[in-house]
């Protein structure tokens, strides 16, 4: 497995652009859940979308009030469990929900460690992702290396890098959480290349 690209700088960063960089990770993941929601018609899309609206909105300082400590609960109800789902599916998307409740964590007590471990956790579902759909007659040598220089893999590396660019780049808080925002929006596709077609 490859190396997270994440050095000392990521631990530089203020509360505020931890927990954007979690939010940025959770919002990009987002469309693994909602495509496994819909297709499965398991837990609370619709809030659990509003959730992670609400954290973009308080980053923002928008006004817009919610008890994150409350909704800590509410995410991890939606938490498919993998006992019950044997499906791939179930797997980014529990990895899309966990993010979302590291999010809120990181917002109620910043950690940089819980943000790193929601970076890393990104990385692992795309290498899996790219590692079931590899020739399995190829060596473990070739697999690292067919992981690490698939387009997938390159998007995801190029997205976290692209994240602390932007939390680094003095731009004034809005507009740097409304480019965070779009670059994770990806035009609907998550870090698997899924979309929920809605």
């Amino acid at each position: 497995m490859s190396e997270p690209r994440v050095d000392k700088e990521f631990y530089d960063l203020k509360d505020w652009q931890l927990a954007a960089y979690c939010a940025a990770m959770s919002e990009r993941m987002f469309p693994n859940f909602a495509l496994f929601a819909r297709l499965m018609e398991f837990g609370e899309l619709a809030k659990m979308r509003q959730v992670l609206d609400g954290v973009w909105d308080h980053l923002n300082n928008s006004g817009a009030k919610m008890n994150f400590e409350v909704q800590l609960d509410n995410v991890e109800a939606n938490m498919p469990d993998l006992d019950k789902f044997d499906m791939y599916g179930a797997s980014p998307a529990l990895d899309a929900i966990v993010a979302l409740f590291s999010t809120l964590n990181t917002i109620l007590s910043a950690d940089a460690g819980e943000v790193l471990n929601v970076s890393n956790m990104s990385r692992e579902s795309v290498a899996t992702f790219i590692e079931m759909n590899a020739d399995d007659q190829i060596s473990d040598e070739e697999l690292v290396r067919y992981i690490n220089t698939h387009d997938l893999m390159l998007q995801e590396d190029d997205f976290h890098a692209d994240i602390i660019d932007i939390l680094q780049d003095d731009l004034p808080r809005r507009e740097a959480l409304s480019e965070l925002r779009e670059l994770a929006h990806n035009g609907g596709y998550s870090n698997l290349g899924i979309c929920d077609g809605e």
